[in-house]
């Protein structure tokens, strides 16, 4: 019904907008300042070249010209515009130019320039009204890719995610760890978050901050006293909205990145900030050692995730840069964000 409701509303536009062009071209081709009254010749005249036109703009460049038919297209404009020119020197300067224009033809060259500036006229406006219509649908086509890629991409985390934490769980599980209860409740925690506040592409800054902060509780369960886990936070103004489980991606990679590589001296420093321009910082380093289970961390699915989700989301809004030297594992992200609407 909604797409219906679109076609007629399309409909009617253009059929109103070809009105006025037809009108105000009218208004242009019968006005002599020697004869303020518009003829009957030219109403008439004018009603042919619209017909020739009309033909064109809604027979030959749907069926032919629009699909690449071009020399078909050519042959029939030659047809159409040959019976215009044919319908106003045998017919109507006969009429109504009896003894006069309706006497001799004047040639094809002059019958050509009496007649294609009208009808290339409302043929240009025609195509041009077609293309600006098959831009608008494409641009509507690629908002809806893009909105089903980042459905599919948000569906890919939480079981990324999941998989990662239940295999923690279950190695806490087999040496009945007293710590299960508190893994259990923060990674219910975090599902809740991830499973019912993140269904839109934005959520509150402070709810997704609050998040981050749940998510590297539960992760540094994993160190235990193998490291150090520091998450530092600025003032955070409210207001602002964010894209949902972004920078969890690289907390979590760097918890396998050193996890992963070392059984003592792990350190992790997060650092997040907000200036007053609502530009968001985040920061991430990590101390690792290259082995070969480390070596494809930084192309798994999550960080490849996360690029195409700024990428989708952030576009000429967000600087990401990350390095690896020196056993040290480092993220820098610049968000631009923007304010919740009211």
């Amino acid at each position: 019904m909604a797409l219906k409701l679109s076609f007629l509303n399309s409909t009617s536009k253009e059929v109103i907008f070809q009105i006025v062009l037809h009108v105000v071209l009218f208004l242009f081709f019968s006005f002599d300042k020697n004869q303020p009254e518009i003829q009957a010749f030219k109403i008439i005249a004018f009603i042919n070249y619209a017909l020739g036109a009309l033909v064109i703009n809604y027979v030959l460049l749907p069926r032919f010209f629009y699909r690449k038919k071009y020399f078909e297209f050519f042959i029939y404009v030659v047809v159409v515009v040959t019976l215009i020119i044919m319908v106003e020197e045998l017919v109507l300067e006969r009429i109504f130019y009896p003894t006069t224009r309706g006497q001799y033809f004047p040639g094809v060259v002059f019958s050509l320039l009496d007649v294609m500036p009208v009808i290339m006229i409302l043929a240009g406006f025609k195509f041009a009204w077609d293309a600006s219509k098959k831009q608008l649908e494409v641009e509507e086509l690629r908002s809806s890719v893009e909105e089903s890629e980042l459905l599919f991409l948000k569906s890919q985390i939480n079981p990324h995610f999941l998989f990662n934490n239940l295999n923690n769980l279950y190695s806490y599980a087999i040496e009945e760890s007293p710590k299960t209860p508190s893994i259990i409740l923060e990674l219910s925690s975090v599902l809740r978050y991830m499973l019912y506040d993140c269904k839109e592409n934005f959520v509150v800054l402070h709810k997704e901050i609050e998040h981050l902060k749940n998510f590297t509780q539960l992760n540094e369960m994993q160190i235990e006293e193998r490291g150090k886990v520091t998450f530092n936070m600025g003032t955070i103004k409210p207001g602002f909205v964010v894209a949902p489980l972004i920078l969890s991606v690289f907390i979590e990679n760097a918890f396998k990145h050193s996890t992963a590589s070392q059984s003592d001296g792990i350190f992790i420093d997060i650092n997040i900030k907000l200036d007053k321009y609502g530009a968001l910082y985040f920061e991430c380093r990590n101390s690792f050692l290259p082995v070969t289970n480390t070596d494809n961390l930084s192309n798994g699915i999550g960080l490849k995730n996360v690029k195409k989700r700024l990428q989708l989301l952030y576009p000429n809004a967000h600087e990401l840069y990350i390095q690896n030297e020196q056993n040290i594992y480092y993220v820098q992200l610049k968000l631009q964000l923007t304010k919740m609407e009211l």
